[in-house]
């Protein structure tokens, strides 16, 4: 067989020679749900998954076996995508057949090859939310935040899982891969593990946004409190007057004076303006 082998989980149900592959690819029974990056070192192979925090254009999840033997590597993928990276691979002459190191090394590397790019993306759809709190648009914030922290989160999950598949391949003791390859993998270790930084500042960022969100709000209530406060403190006066001649007493000047209920009036409005004067005073607004 040649040394790379790319399956739909259809063809491979029809290969009985790669049945050792089954336990360990996404669409079979025992591993349908795996929603991880895995490595797993057996006695006769590396196996595991890759699963991207990506979908295709009609929403199904990027998510792919493999299986590498020292002369072999077979990849399952049901989405069409990695076909498009061997292709590439092979237009641009980075792999001639020889390696199998070598060719997942660029396989893995081509995964990741836009990564900084879609992280510019979610910085930027950040930094749009933080403008639009600044501006007082909060409408819908709730939302799109979340959705952006999840993103980021999923992001950073997925590049500590990749970490530890790196770190697996690198630190194999099965002796498949050569003391270059080895290196290759180092370095996309550390590659990897610079873009997990990159999205961990991501999340903090975010952190921060969903801070002044919260703050912004809190900023608001405020307000209202003090609005509410200012107020009652404006009418408790007048609710005085309102209950004093309210009471069934007789005798009382006023009810009997013509200019009593305008004199009434005058007292609450000049009430209201006194504590309007006081407020201002001292800044209440």
């Amino acid at each position: 067989m040649p040394a790379a082998v790319l399956l739909t989980s259809e063809e491979l149900s029809q290969q009985p020679k790669l049945s050792g592959l089954a336990d360990v690819l996404h669409h079979t029974p025992a591993a349908r749900d795996a929603r991880v990056c895995k490595a797993e070192v057996r006695s006769n192979c590396l196996s595991g998954t890759l699963v991207l925090p990506r979908t295709t254009k009609t929403g199904v999840r990027l998510a792919y076996g493999y299986l590498l033997t020292s002369k072999r590597v077979v990849l399952v993928d049901d989405t069409g995508a990695l076909q498009s990276h061997i292709k590439h691979l092979i237009k641009e002459k980075l792999w001639t057949g020889d390696s199998v190191g070598r060719f997942f090394y660029n396989i893995l590397e081509l995964l990741i090859a836009k990564d900084l790019h879609h992280l510019e993306g979610i910085e930027d759809q950040a930094e749009k939310l933080e403008d639009r709190i600044l501006s007082g648009q909060l409408d819908g914030f709730s939302a799109d935040m979340t959705c952006l922290r999840k993103e980021t989160m999923a992001w950073f999950r997925y590049y500590s899982q990749l970490d530890d598949v790196t770190c697996e391949l690198r630190g194999s003791e099965n002796g498949y891969f050569s003391e270059d390859e080895q290196r290759l993998f180092h370095m996309l270790e550390e590659r990897i593990v610079r873009l997990r930084q990159e999205s961990q500042l991501l999340r903090e960022y975010c952190t921060q946004i969903q801070s002044m969100f919260q703050s912004e709000i809190d900023i608001r209530q405020n307000r209202i409190m003090k609005i509410l406060t200012l107020v009652t403190t404006i009418f408790l006066p007048l609710s005085l007057l309102v209950g004093w001649y309210g009471m069934n007493f007789t005798g009382m000047p006023e009810l009997s004076w013509k200019y009593g209920y305008p004199a009434v009036i005058v007292v609450s409005l000049s009430i209201v303006l006194i504590s309007l004067w006081i407020c201002k005073k001292k800044k209440f607004w």
